[in-house]
């Protein structure tokens, strides 16, 4: 059986790893620009499709019949091919976003709701938020009654919801709207899934707003698609254990500390055991400068480097599935904060300051030692999620970490 995922740019995509996790058939990225969307929907030359930006309102016209869901809608983004060849369009994003709200504990009834974006997939979030009973449902776009230049009328928004790509990767570092405008808001909700963190939810973390990205509805709406696909029944509680297992997957797992407390022995240790890739940004950074960190700092000056360990930190930090250790000042700059948790978990790892090197490390042999770790422990300790003490063998504590990890993803 032929699956797979219809839309304009798929690089972003994890549907094809997701889809391997529900069901045992072939799904593959179909990257089609419109002129030749046609083409490809007259080849027919699959059995079941879910479908992304910006062909969700499309398919509606191009099916040949319609689910009631996808009717009510009004939009598709799941294509199934009958036995006579004729395309039928439903609609699984309406349950997965229903499975989100769920999740999030994020309160609808009621509310004053705003959407950002009037594309296919905001109409799935409309549709639910008025069954979910939303006193208001208001729809913002880049033009007519409602729109970005005239914001300050829905001030009173208590939930908003992201569905836009905007602040989507590769183009992390945007935001669709700032926070601070809505005072009275009490929940926020990104469609986003990459980042797992979006610079929308780090503001409403930072505002203590309860939040989710849309990693969660990803995987319910596939769910729902596998049943399609396949004419099995895929028990419910396999939505929670795909996205524990696709999260993990995914995640990096960032080590912060004092120059010398083990974090590349660490992350090294513990990225073999995750059987993913290990970047040590000290060593990464000594490629692109041409020198070790502690000559360009000693030519150059530490604020030089910082700047060029910012720049690299802004682009890791958009990758997925790595295990990262950093130099130990980046947390002097709070700019990297963001660039690290966007798909990140952060660990603090301790070592106590009697068994740091100051050997070859010039910001630690500058002065004191204690003198800067009393400087840079609230910096740690503000960044992470974790805390971990790098007090026993290797491997050991590498587990200890993943551990961790997964008490906290829960």
């Amino acid at each position: 059986m032929r699956c797979g995922l219809l839309g304009e740019k798929l690089g972003h995509s994890y549907s094809p790893e997701l889809h391997a996790l529900f069901g045992n058939y072939d799904y593959e990225l179909f990257e089609i620009p419109p002129d030749k969307l046609g083409d490809f929907l007259r080849v027919r030359d699959f059995q079941g499709l879910n479908v992304t930006i910006p062909y969700k309102k499309t398919l509606m016209d191009i099916c040949d019949d319609l689910t009631s869901a996808a009717a009510a809608i009004g939009s598709v983004n799941t294509v199934l091919k009958q036995l006579d060849g004729s395309l039928l369009g439903d609609n699984t994003d309406a349950a997965g976003f229903e499975a989100m709200v769920w999740k999030s504990r994020v309160r609808i009834l009621g509310r004053k709701c705003l959407v950002l974006g009037s594309g296919g997939a905001s109409l799935s979030v409309q549709y639910i938020l008025r069954k979910l009973g939303a006193g208001e449902v208001v729809v913002i776009s880049r033009s007519g009654e409602d729109n970005y230049d005239n914001l300050e009328r829905h001030k009173d928004a208590a939930v908003i919801v992201n569905a836009t790509p905007v602040g989507m990767y590769p183009n992390t570092a945007a935001a669709p709207v700032d926070l601070r405008q809505f005072p009275a808001c009490e929940g926020v909700l990104d469609l986003i899934y990459n980042p797992f963190r979006t610079a929308l939810l780090q503001q409403a973390e930072a505002l203590d707003i309860p939040n989710l990205g849309g990693l969660y509805m990803l995987v319910e709406q596939a769910r729902c698609a596998a049943q399609l696909f396949t004419g099995e029944v895929i028990p419910a509680i396999r939505t929670q254990e795909v996205y524990r297992t696709l999260r993990g997957r995914k995640e990096n797992r960032i080590l912060v500390g004092m120059p010398g407390c083990g974090k590349s022995t660490v992350g090294r240790a513990l990225a073999e055991l995750l059987d993913r890739p290990f970047v040590d940004t000290d060593v990464e950074l000594e490629k692109i400068l041409g020198m070790s960190p502690g000559e360009f700092i000693t030519h150059r000056g530490e604020e030089a480097f910082r700047a060029q360990e910012s720049a690299l930190l802004r682009e890791l930090g958009k990758a997925s599935g790595l295990v990262i250790a950093t130099g130990g000042g980046c947390v002097t700059r709070p700019e990297n904060y963001p660039s690290l948790h966007q798909n990140g978990v952060i660990f603090f790892l301790e070592r106590e300051l009697s068994k740091l090197p100051r050997k070859g490390r010039p910001l630690s042999m500058k002065g004191s030692l204690e003198g800067m770790y009393t400087i840079r422990l609230p910096m740690y300790r503000k960044f992470a999620d974790l805390t971990l003490a790098n007090d026993g063998p290797v491997e050991r504590v590498a587990q200890k970490l993943e551990e961790a990890y997964e008490h906290f993803s829960d």
